[in-house]
């Protein structure tokens, strides 16, 4: 059975052909609002008039995958900005909240930093060098593998920023405290070192990760490191990992390597064929996927 498919349609009419409650995982990036014409014809979502068209849209989107997604389901949604007659738009918080009306309980909102964002020649505020990424369940329990994302710990590191470094270590008053701990030996009865998880702190909510790049396409594409974390995090092998706008399909790929399944929707049947070309070309422990 094939692991993946690609439906090219428009995202809505896609979503519909999908059964109810099968997907673990949806990561995704929508096109942004009227950045750039990616040829999806007359009903491609991002040329909107208005911006409250263009959350409008995307509230219909995410109303019909709810359905789809499994009761323990996770969403990551990446959103960027835009500047409408020279003002902010704020977007990607609008579009947030009003997914919220509609029943997605908004767990985390992470800020995706990157260090190869494109140089700019504005001169009359800061050069934007990031983007929200929302994650978003289904219902108040869900599915989250922490311990699959945990990252290294920074305390105890040469990285750390803490006064005197490791000199405090397992002596009583070595970081003596003020305010409200003042005078409380049992913060240094222990290791503090020892105290700490073995596989690392939990996951922050600002990653570092540099723009994708795929060959195929001439455009920025979603870094496979900023997707593994997002399918680490929310689904485990052999789950139905989603991307409703799935471009040049590096959702897919990134799903497929770490052994999920993976449903994508694209609107452009040229990206649709690049996306379906890549995902025929995973390979994985040296032997073809298919």
């Amino acid at each position: 059975m094939n692991p993946w498919s690609i439906l090219n349609s428009d995202v809505r009419e896609g979503l519909k052909q999908l059964p109810d409650e099968s997907i673990q995982l949806t990561v995704t990036s929508p096109p942004y609002f009227r950045l750039r014409n990616y040829s999806g014809g007359a009903g491609e979502i991002g040329r909107e008039g208005t911006v409250d068209e263009y959350i409008s849209s995307l509230v219909s989107v995410f109303r019909i995958l709810k359905d789809k997604t499994k009761q323990d389901g996770l969403l990551f949604l990446n959103l960027g900005d835009s500047y409408v007659d020279g003002q902010l738009a704020g977007i990607p918080w609008r579009v947030a909240l009003a997914l919220q009306e509609v029943g997605w309980v908004l767990r985390s909102d992470i800020i995706w930093h990157k260090p190869n964002a494109m140089p700019s020649s504005i001169k009359n505020r800061p050069t934007v060098d990031h983007e929200y990424v929302f994650m978003f369940s289904k219902a108040k329990q869900y599915k989250y593998n922490q311990d699959a994302i945990r990252e290294p710990h920074v305390t105890f590191s040469e990285n750390s920023k803490m006064r005197g470094g490791r000199a405090h270590l397992g002596k009583r008053g070595g970081t003596p405290e003020k305010g409200k701990n003042a005078g409380n030996s049992k913060l240094h009865d222990g290791r503090w070192d020892q105290a700490f998880h073995p596989k690392g702190r939990n996951k922050r909510t600002v990653w570092s990760i540099p723009l994708g790049k795929f060959r195929g396409a001439h455009f920025a594409v979603f870094p496979e490191k900023l997707v593994e974390t997002c399918v680490l995090a929310g689904s485990d092998p052999g789950d139905l990992v989603c991307d409703p706008f799935a471009g040049s399909g590096t959702t897919g790929v990134v799903s497929l390597k770490l052994g999920r399944q993976f449903v994508g929707i694209e609107i452009n049947s040229e990206y649709t064929k690049m996306a379906s070309d890549r995902l025929s070309s995973v390979v994985i422990d040296g032997d073809a996927l298919f």
